[in-house]
C-alpha cells in the first residue's frame, strides 16, 4: 500500500466538504469531492440512479423519519446514527416496541465503494437494502404499501417525489433516493491517509508501530485491504461458533456449505467510533476486537483460512488499536434535516 492519492470530482455541478451539502438549496447533478485517501475509480453508482442535488436532500430527509415506520418512531438513522459512528452503539439494534434484533448495525459510510448490503450479503444494492429495514417486523415494521401511503399524505414528499423522479411517492423512488444519499457519506482524509500522503507528522510512534503490524505481523490486510479497509468479502472468524445455535451468516443467502457462519468484511474507517464490534456486538471495545483475533477467533470447521493466532505482545495490542483509532475521519458532519409536513 502505497502512498495514496487526493481524491477527485466524480460527478458535475455541487462540491461537498465531508460528505454533506455545502450549498443548501442548489439544484441539478451532485459534484462529490472525495476526501483524501479515497479513490474515484472504485466508486459504484448505478446507471438508473446517478446523483443530483434533488435527490440526495430527499433521501436525507427520508433518512431521519421515522414515519417509514409503522408507529412512527424508527428511522435509518435509529440504528445508523450520524453521531454514534453511523451505527448505534449497541451490541444488536432496537426497533419497534422495543424489539431486538440478531445483528449489530453496519456502518453507513462510504456505502459509495460497496454493492452487496448487510452482513449476509442479501441485498445486491444499497438500493435493495433501503427497503429491507422498512420491512422488516423487528425493525421498522411496516409494509412498503402503507410506507408509501404515508409519504404520500405528506405535501413536502409529494412536491419533492414530482421533482427528483416526475411520479407520486412510490417505493422504488425512496430506495434511490436513501441510497443517493448514503453514497454521499465520504469517509477519508484521516490522520492515516495525511500520512500516506507524506505529512510524517500525522501519526504518532505507536500509530506507526500499529500500521507495521497492520501490514505485517497481524497482516490485518488479507481482508481489510484497499483505500476502503475491506476485500467485500465474506469469512468465518468464529464468532458465535462458541453458543449452541450459531449465525450462520452468509449460509442463508447461498446455501453453501462453505459460507456457514461467514459475514462480511465491515470497513475499518472511522471504526473507532462504531462499538461494540463485530456482527453480534460482542466485542465492547477495540482492544476485546485484538484479544479476539490474537486468539484466532473460535474454531469450528468453517473457520476461514485467514485467520490463525497472531502471538501479538501487550505494546503491540495497544499499537494496533492506535493505529485503528488513526482511521477515524474528522470532516464527516451530517445534521438532521428538517422533515416536510
Amino acid at each position: 500500500m502505497g502512498r495514496w492519492a487526493k481524491g477527485v470530482p466524480i460527478i458535475a455541478a455541487l462540491i461537498v466538504v465531508g460528505g454533506f451539502l455545502s450549498q443548501s438549496g442548489a439544484q441539478g447533478p451532485y459534484k462529490l469531492e472525495l476526501p483524501l485517501g479515497l479513490q474515484e475509480e472504485a466508486a459504484y453508482i448505478p446507471p438508473d440512479n446517478p446523483l443530483t442535488i434533488e435527490k440526495i436532500n430527499l433521501g436525507r430527509q427520508l433518512y431521519f423519519d421515522g414515519r417509514l415506520s409503522a408507529d412512527g418512531t424508527v428511522s435509518c438513522a435509529t440504528c445508523h446514527a450520524p453521531d454514534k459512528g453511523f451505527s448505534d452503539n449497541r451490541p444488536t439494534s432496537t426497533g419497534i416496541k422495543g424489539q431486538v434484533g440478531g445483528r449489530n448495525a453496519p456502518v453507513a459510510i462510504n456505502r459509495l465503494f460497496s454493492q452487496e448490503q448487510f452482513w449476509d450479503g442479501r441485498a445486491a444494492s444499497l438500493e435493495d437494502q433501503a427497503l429491507g429495514p422498512i420491512q422488516n417486523p423487528i425493525e421498522m415494521g411496516n409494509t412498503l404499501k402503507k410506507t408509501v401511503a404515508t409519504l404520500n399524505t405528506i405535501q413536502g414528499y409529494r412536491k419533492q417525489f414530482r421533482q427528483v423522479f416526475g411520479t407520486k411517492a412510490t417505493a422504488a423512488g425512496a430506495a434511490k433516493a436513501i441510497a443517493a444519499f448514503e453514497r454521499s457519506l465520504v469517509c477519508g482524509n484521516s490522520a492515516f491517509d495525511r500520512y500516506e500522503d507524506g505529512d510524517d507528522t500525522a501519526l504518532s510512534e505507536s500509530e506507526q508501530q500499529g500500521l507495521q503490524l497492520f501490514r505485517e505481523k497481524a497482516n490485518c490486510l488479507r481482508c481489510h485491504t484497499g483505500f476502503a479497509f475491506t476485500d467485500e468479502r465474506y469469512h468465518n472468524i468464529g464468532v458465535g461458533f462458541d453458543k449452541p445455535k450459531p449465525d450462520l451468516g452468509r449460509y442463508t443467502v447461498t446455501k453453501k456449505e462453505p459460507d456457514k457462519g461467514a459475514f462480511k468484511t465491515p470497513t475499518l474507517r472511522n471504526i473507532a467510533a462504531s462499538a461494540p464490534y463485530l456482527h453480534d456486538g460482542s466485542a465492547k471495545t477495540l482492544e476485546d476486537v485484538i484479544e479476539f483475533y490474537d486468539k484466532g477467533g473460535v474454531k469450528n470447521p468453517h473457520l476461514s483460512n485467514e485467520i490463525k493466532p497472531l502471538n501479538l505482545t501487550a505494546k503491540e495490542k495497544a499499537d494496533l488499536v492506535a493505529f485503528l483509532k488513526s482511521l477515524s475521519c474528522p470532516d464527516l458532519q451530517v445534521a438532521a434535516p428538517a422533515l416536510p409536513k
